[in-house]
């Protein structure tokens, strides 16, 4: 008999942002702010909203959102559709913005890849370390 693993692996990255929350948020939020550290997309903050995100590579991400709670949670589903299952991802990604006495504190989760899924959870934790350094450089340069 063969035993799938149903256990999966979580992708954090977690940083101090010298900004508050509302920045960040609006950040996280608005399409084309989005666009600037993430991927191009149609995303709303309205729960159950259906949207992708649309990477250079000419991958897209099948997304829905699942929590808004502003300034302070945001999930949504990201899903990649791959033909190989090493690549076939269904997960959700949540922000948690943490006011803190010099900014917000950000966490971001990816939950959901699958022991097999290696080279996909390694490439989301370098993946988010560069997004969130683009974030870092937008909301410097945001008023």
């Amino acid at each position: 008999m063969i035993k799938l693993a149903t256990e999966t692996q979580s992708a954090v990255v977690e940083r101090d942002i010298p900004h508050p929350p509302e920045k960040l948020w609006r950040a996280l939020t608005q399409p084309h702010l989005m666009e600037e550290w993430l991927m191009k997309n149609d995303f709303e903050p309205v729960v159950g909203h259906r949207f992708n995100l649309r990477g250079g590579w000419g991958g897209v991400l099948d997304c829905e959102v699942l929590a808004v709670e502003p300034h302070k949670t945001l999930s949504y589903t990201w899903n990649f559709k791959h033909d190989d299952a090493a690549f076939d991802l269904t997960s959700v990604v949540t922000f948690t913005l943490t006011p803190t006495s010099t900014g917000t504190h950000l966490r971001m989760e990816q939950v959901g890849f699958r022991p097999d899924q290696k080279q996909a959870f390694g490439g989301a934790k370098a993946g988010w370390r560069q997004f969130l350094e683009n974030l870092d450089q937008l909301l410097a340069r945001m008023d």
